[in-house]
C-alpha cells in the first residue's frame, strides 16, 4: 500500500542513530512507513499521496509534554486573557482594559497564570489601583503563578469579600487598616485559596468548553506538541471532567496525544477515590490518542509541597505517611503507575521511605513511577528513585521562578535547580515538560531555550556552563525521553520506521538559530497520527478547518495564546537579586558573579 503523506527536501532530524537526518518521510496508517533521500521515498507514492515540499526546512519528532494540565486547561483557555510572553505591563494593562469592555455580565476577566513580572520590560507586577482603573465594572481574577491572585474591586463585590469574611482554608486574604480586603490573595500554606476563588466565576457551556478544548489543542500544535501526560488537576473530577476530551476523541477532533493521570480530589477521601477508579478503569485503558496513564500526580493532599519559592518550604504534616502508605500500596498492589509532585528533597526523601517499604511487599520498579518537578533533589535520592526504577519530570518553573529562589536560597542552590546534568549522567529517565497552564507557560519552547540557556524569562542566568544542555539533549528530553512517561518508549520520540507519525515543521532551524531565538521558534506543518493538524506560512492550504471561537467575546478572538513577538527577554540595566546568601546576582547577562 502506498504511503498517505510523504514530506521531502526537509532537513529532518530523527534523533534515530542509524538514520540521524534524512531528507524525506513517508506515513501511512498513523506510522512511519519509510525514510531516506528524496528519490527513494517518494518512488513509494501512488496517485492518492499528499505529497509536500518541506522547502529544507527543519523538522523534529513531535513535542511530547510530561507534566502538562491539558484536560483542565482546555475546558478554560477560550475564558482566558493569556499573559505568556506579553513584553510588557503597559501591554498587558492595555489587553486586560479592552477584554473588560468585551466580556458580558456575569464573565469574569481571567488572567490565569502562566507569566511573571520579569517578562515585563517595566520589571514589576501591576498595582491593584492599575487594575481597578483598566476594569472598574467587570470582575478580573489575575493569577501570579500560584502564590497570589489579584481582585479588582468589582471581583470583590461579586464574591461578596468584606470585613467580616474570613480567611478561606488555604490562604490569607489582604486587607488594610480597617480590616476591608484590599484584593490581594496570598496562597500560604497552599494554593487552595486560588482554586476556590475563581472556582465561583462563571463555566462555559459544554458546547463552548468543546470548542475551547479544540483551540487549545491547535494552540499547542502550533509549538509543535503533538502529545502530553496530563497530570489531572484541582477540580478536575473523573469521569465527568473528561466528557469532552473524551467526545473530541469520538469524533476524530484530538490532535494531540492525552495520556492522563487521575487526581485525587478530596482531602480524606483519597483512598476511596482510587479504589472506585481501580474498579472502572485501568493504566492503558483507551488507545494511542486517549488513554489512561495511573494516578497522580496528586495522590493525597496531605504529601503536596506547595511550589512556591516566595514561602518558605513547607513541613508536610506527621500523619502524611499513614494517609499516602494506603495508596500507594493500593496502587503496587494493583500494578497502578503513579506520578507524584514533589518540589523539595526533603519531601522526597520522606516519600522515598515509604516507596522502599512498600517495595519490599509489593515490587514497583517495573510500574514505570516517576516524582513530578523535583528541583532540589539531592544525589543520595536520585540514587534511591534509580534503585526503584522510578523517573522523573522536570519542569521549566525555574524560569518563572529563579529570582525567587535566588532571593530565599542564594545564588550557590540555584545553579542546579533541578541538577539536570547529573540525573543525565546517572542514566535516569528523565522526560521535559512545562506545568502550564497556572505556575509557568504551556509554552514548550521556553522549556528548551531553558534547558539550553539556563536563563529566566527575565534574563537571568542560573546555571554555570558545564550544567547546560546542548540543544539535542534537550530535544531528546522533551520527545524520547518524555515517551517512557508514558510507558511509550520506542513508539515515540524518534522519527523511524514503525514509530508513530507524529511530527512538526519548525518557522527557523532549531539548531541554528542563536540561543534567544529558540524560544521563538513555532511550527509551521504539524503531523499527528500522520495527519495533518496545524499548518501556516506556505503550508497554511494544508491546515484543517477549525470552528470559530466561541462565545465571540472570547479573549481568543482578540489576542490568541502565547505572545511569541519577543522571544528575547527584556533589557534592564542590570537590576541586581540579593541572593539569601548575601551575593548579588545581575539579571538579563549574568555578570558580576
Amino acid at each position: 500500500m502506498a504511503p498517505e503523506l510523504i514530506l521531502y527536501r526537509g532537513k529532518i532530524t530523527t534523533l534515530d542513530p542509524e538514520h540521524p537526518e534524512v531528507r524525506a518521510i513517508a506515513m501511512e496508517g498513523g506510522k512511519i512507513v519509510a525514510v531516506g533521500d528524496d528519490r527513494e521515498v517518494r518512488g513509494l507514492a501512488d496517485s492518492k499521496t499528499v505529497e509536500i515540499d518541506l522547502n529544507l526546512r527543519r523538522v523534529i519528532p513531535g513535542l511530547n509534554d510530561s507534566h502538562l494540565h491539558v484536560i483542565r486547561a482546555g475546558l478554560f483557555f477560550n475564558l482566558e486573557l493569556r499573559w505568556d510572553g506579553v513584553p510588557s505591563l503597559s501591554l498587558a494593562l492595555e489587553q486586560l482594559k479592552q477584554q473588560a469592555e468585551r466580556t458580558p455580565p456575569p464573565q469574569w476577566v481571567r488572567v490565569i497564570g502562566g507569566w511573571n513580572e520579569f517578562q515585563f520590560a517595566e520589571g514589576r507586577l501591576p498595582t491593584l489601583e492599575e487594575l481597578n482603573t483598566a476594569a472598574p465594572e467587570t470582575p478580573v481574577f489575575l493569577l501570579h503563578l500560584y502564590d497570589s491572585a489579584m481582585l479588582n474591586q468589582a471581583a470583590l463585590r461579586a464574591l461578596g469579600f468584606n470585613r467580616s469574611t474570613p480567611n478561606p482554608p488555604g490562604g490569607l486574604i489582604a486587607r488594610d487598616t480597617q480590616g476591608n480586603p484590599t484584593g490581594l490573595l496570598i496562597a500560604e500554606p497552599s494554593a487552595l485559596i486560588l482554586y476556590s476563588t475563581i472556582a465561583n466565576a462563571p463555566k462555559l457551556s459544554l458546547e463552548d468548553q468543546i470548542n475551547s478544548t479544540r483551540h487549545y489543542l491547535r494552540e499547542l500544535n502550533r509549538f509543535g506538541v503533538t502529545s502530553v501526560c496530563d497530570a489531572g488537576g484541582g477540580g478536575q473530577n473523573y469521569p465527568d471532567d473528561y466528557e469532552v476530551v473524551s467526545k473530541l476523541h469520538q469524533a476524530g477532533h484530538l490532535t494531540v496525544r492525552v495520556a492522563y493521570s487521575l487526581f485525587a480530589q478530596k482531602p480524606g477521601s483519597e483512598l476511596a477515590d482510587y479504589t472506585r477508579w481501580l474498579d472502572i478503569t485501568k493504566p492503558g485503558s483507551g488507545d494511542a490518542l486517549l488513554k489512561v496513564n495511573g494516578a497522580g500526580e496528586n495522590l493525597v493532599w496531605s504529601a503536596a509541597d506547595f511550589e512556591n519559592f516566595l514561602q518558605p518550604r513547607p513541613d508536610l504534616r506527621p500523619t502524611m505517611e499513614s494517609e499516602l502508605e494506603g495508596v500507594v500500596r493500593k496502587l503496587a498492589e494493583n500494578q497502578w503507575p503513579w506520578r507524584i509532585h514533589a518540589t523539595y528533597d526533603e519531601s522526597i526523601g520522606r516519600f522515598l521511605d515509604l516507596f522502599e517499604k512498600v517495595h519490599r511487599d509489593h515490587p514497583i520498579d517495573k510500574l514505570q513511577w516517576f516524582i513530578d518537578h523535583a528541583e532540589t533533589v539531592t544525589p543520595q535520592n536520585l540514587e534511591r528513585i534509580a534503585k526503584l526504577g522510578g523517573g522523573i519530570a522536570i519542569q521549566h518553573r525555574m524560569a518563572y521562578q529563579g529570582e525567587y529562589y535566588i532571593r530565599r536560597y542564594g545564588v550557590e542552590s540555584a545553579k542546579r535547580r533541578p541538577p539536570l546534568r547529573q540525573m543525565m549522567k546517572m542514566g535516569l529517565p528523565i522526560g521535559a515538560g512545562t506545568d502550564g497552564t497556572r505556575v509557568a507557560s504551556y509554552h514548550p519552547w521556553t522549556c528548551l531555550w531553558w534547558m539550553v540557556t539556563s536563563k529566566t524569562v527575565g534574563g537571568t542566568v542560573l546555571c554555570d556552563e558545564a550544567d547546560r544542555l546542548t540543544r539535542e539533549e534537550a530535544l531528546r528530553l522533551y520527545t524520547e525521553g518524555s515517551a517512557w512517561f508514558s510507558r511509550e518508549q520506542g513508539k515515540k520520540g524518534r522519527l523511524a520506521i514503525g514509530a508513530l507519525a507524529d511530527l512538526a515543521v519548525l518557522s527557523d532551524d532549531y539548531f541554528a538559530v542563536d540561543d534567544d531565538q529558540i524560544r521563538g521558534l513555532e511550527s509551521v506543518l504539524t503531523v499527528v497520527d500522520g495527519r495533518v493538524v496545524y499548518a501556516n506560512d506556505e503550508f497554511a492550504k494544508h491546515s484543517p478547518p477549525l470552528p470559530p471561537v466561541s462565545p465571540d467575546w472570547s479573549p481568543i478572538t482578540k489576542w490568541g495564546g502565547y505572545d511569541n513577538s519577543r522571544p528575547v527577554p527584556p533589557v534592564r540595566a542590570h537590576q541586581p537579586i540579593l541572593g539569601a546568601d548575601g551575593r548579588v546576582w545581575q539579571t538579563s547577562c549574568g555578570c558580576g558573579m
